[in-house]
């Protein structure tokens, strides 16, 4: 079961970057006219729509970062949604991957906080009121925390994601094992897999946006 998260391969050669950069083959290029066509309508106002939301948390100086967010929405959207047709391979079910897309964000927004506003972003990790004999416990608490959010990120979409597809194959091995011994319990387990298989799309967009979305939210904590 667990074949399908190795990455492919074709004569020694890892496919994992194909796999990555499909996706960007799927989106339309922008032109000048001012007239597009549908596909081209429906993308620029679903980026609006990311863009919109992810950046409403944030005051206009987190408004820079508009464009790396956005596209990382975008990337993981896709990506996540794209891996759950047959014969494909789902980058994100790689911890490696995952932890290579949150890793330098979340530093990024922690350095950011320590240049623009040192005192502010070290005083996260000591409440006001504190007493003085938990200060050192609750210190190396908040620094624990604080250090654990790249891999809580990773480790997020990489469970929800393998979780899910490992699911779909179970539901789907049952169902195909069960058509010729008892077809009515096959179609049962045929109505549970298209159930699920639904969940598991809400569940690949939901995944993307709650992994930007932290990023974001790290981000404006530390300006």
């Amino acid at each position: 079961f667990f074949d399908q998260f190795s990455s492919p391969s074709l004569m020694g050669i890892p496919l994992i970057l194909i796999a990555m950069t499909f996706p960007a083959l799927l989106l339309p290029s922008p032109n000048n006219r001012w007239v597009t066509d549908r596909l081209s309508t429906l993308q620029l106002w679903i980026i609006n729509l990311i863009t919109k939301q992810l950046m409403t948390p944030l005051n206009k100086k987190g408004h820079k970062w508009a464009l790396i967010l956005t596209s990382l929405m975008v990337f993981l959207l896709l990506i996540n949604l794209l891996g759950l047709l047959p014969y494909t391979f789902t980058p994100t079910t790689q911890l490696s991957m995952n932890l290579a897309l949150a890793f330098p964000l979340w530093l990024a927004t922690l350095l950011t906080g320590l240049r623009n506003q040192p005192s502010i972003s070290l005083g996260h990790l000591l409440p006001e009121g504190t007493p003085t004999l938990l200060i050192p416990a609750l210190i190396m608490i908040e620094t624990t925390s604080l250090l654990i959010r790249p891999l809580a990120l990773g480790v997020r979409l990489t469970a929800n994601l393998t979780a899910g597809h490992l699911l779909i194959q179970l539901i789907s091995t049952a169902t195909t094992t069960l058509m010729s011994t008892m077809p009515v319990v096959s179609l049962l387990t045929l109505l549970v897999l298209f159930l699920l298989t639904i969940l598991e799309v809400a569940v690949a967009m939901i995944q993307a946006y709650v992994f930007v979305l932290l990023l974001s939210l790290y981000l404006q904590e530390n300006i």
